[in-house]
């Protein structure tokens, strides 16, 4: 799924064996962020901007 945060497009995965939220940036593919809670994980990709 792709979702919009304002400028920021992102996707959304779930790693279930870590249970970890996987957010990659949509125009960059090679920006990952991961996190406990979807919100953390995107924060976190705000921050490698």
């Amino acid at each position: 799924m792709t979702f919009y945060n304002k400028n920021l497009q992102y996707r959304v995965t779930l790693n279930t064996d870590l249970n970890l939220f996987i957010v990659f940036d949509k125009d960059n593919a090679n920006r990952v962020a991961t996190g406990v809670t979807i919100e953390q994980a995107v924060q976190e990709l705000k921050k490698s901007l």
